[in-house]
């Protein structure tokens, strides 16, 4: 079996020439040059160790080969190398496959209650708990940066921040796990305001969103609408004797942000802000990746809260993804974080789905 991987050694002498730069102290007087150059040598790192096994790999074969002109016991060990080799190669090439360009991304959660009333606040929670587990397993570091909680301690509205810590490969980012989790969670359990006893079905919506740096979004600020005024609590009760909640507005998308978790009004600006450029980056991929549906072909990633992607069924202790058919008879475990299977399910049939729609080209 022959491959060709002759484009890798142009990222290998890039990879070369970042580690250069990154090793020059006038980079980093560059804070986002800076990090720019870390995200791509973290993208380019794992690609080019994987051709340089292949190379070696390659490399032992023959030699091996040559030598079992001579000696036949070398020509099994050939046998072996290549096997070697074939699965090495196997493995380069999904490397190859485009990947989304903001995998490498950190990711701004919002989880909403849907219909279900105080159940579905109760359903958020579990969710925002799950997730927050889920990153703390991943070494990922989590904020709550705006929150608006339930008459019964639920939420009917979370964002929650999520960061990597330092730089990472792109397929270790929050966004490229994280990302497959936008859509409809539909729960069916007994809710806690249930007297008679019967299972209620409800649903709370996620949106994953990119989070994007003031390098990638810009906002002029002409363009946005600023209004401020005094935090609420549950039941609407004023919890703030001063106007320290923000909303703004972005006049151009219509997108519009509240922020009233943070105690200072510009805490609360800061926070929408970040909010508001992740949403306006989303809005931006989104349109992006619909002009590319043609050519881009994905089974799984959405960020539209109409689509329903999973259910969880209390009763019978049980998740199913309705994408990729992936089922599951332990909920318990996933509530709690262990939410890795359900995840390389849908990044399994996202790279079948890339790999054929190469392959269609």
């Amino acid at each position: 079996m022959s491959q060709d991987f002759s484009s890798v050694e142009a990222l290998a002498a890039e990879m070369t020439e970042l580690e250069g730069k990154m090793s020059d102290p006038a980079t980093h007087g560059d804070p986002n040059e800076a990090r720019r150059i870390g995200k791509r040598h973290a993208e380019l790192r794992p690609v080019v160790a994987k051709w340089r096994e292949w190379v070696q790999l390659t490399d032992d074969e023959a030699a091996a080969r040559e030598m079992g002109a001579e000696d036949a016991a070398f020509l099994a060990e050939a046998e072996e190398l290549a096997v070697q080799r074939d699965a090495v190669a196997e493995k380069l090439q999904q490397m190859l496959i485009p990947r989304d360009p903001l995998d490498g991304n950190d990711v701004i959660l919002e989880i909403k209650a849907g219909a279900g009333g105080e159940e579905s606040a109760l359903f958020a929670g579990d969710l925002m708990r799950m997730y927050l587990k889920y990153a703390e397993k991943r070494g990922w570091a989590t904020q709550v940066i705006e929150a608006e909680e339930s008459d019964m301690g639920g939420y009917k509205d979370i964002a929650i921040a999520v960061k990597s810590k330092g730089v990472v490969a792109p397929e270790d980012a929050p966004f490229a796990n994280l990302k497959y989790e936008g859509g409809v969670h539909r729960v069916q359990r007994v809710p806690v305001t249930e007297s008679q006893g019967r299972i209620h079905t409800s649903a709370a919506g996620v949106l994953v969103l990119p989070e994007a740096e003031e390098i990638d979004v810009t906002i002029d600020p002409n363009d946005l609408r600023i209004d401020v005024y005094r935090s609420s609590g549950p039941g609407g009760q004023s919890v703030n004797t001063t106007d320290s909640a923000v909303r703004i507005t972005h006049m151009p998308t219509g997108i519009v942000v509240s922020c009233q978790n943070e105690k200072s009004q510009l805490q609360n600006k800061e926070s929408a802000m970040r909010i508001l450029r992740a949403r306006i980056l989303a809005a931006a991929e989104e349109a992006a990746m619909a002009a590319a549906s043609a050519e881009r072909k994905s089974q799984v990633r959405t960020v539209d809260r109409s689509e329903r992607i999973r259910t969880y069924n209390f009763p019978e202790n049980r998740l199913a993804d309705h994408r990729v058919g992936f089922k599951s008879n332990n909920l318990d475990a996933i509530l709690n974080g262990d939410l890795d299977p359900v995840i390389d399910a849908c990044i399994e049939a996202d790279t079948k789905s890339r790999l054929e729609a190469l392959g269609e080209k």
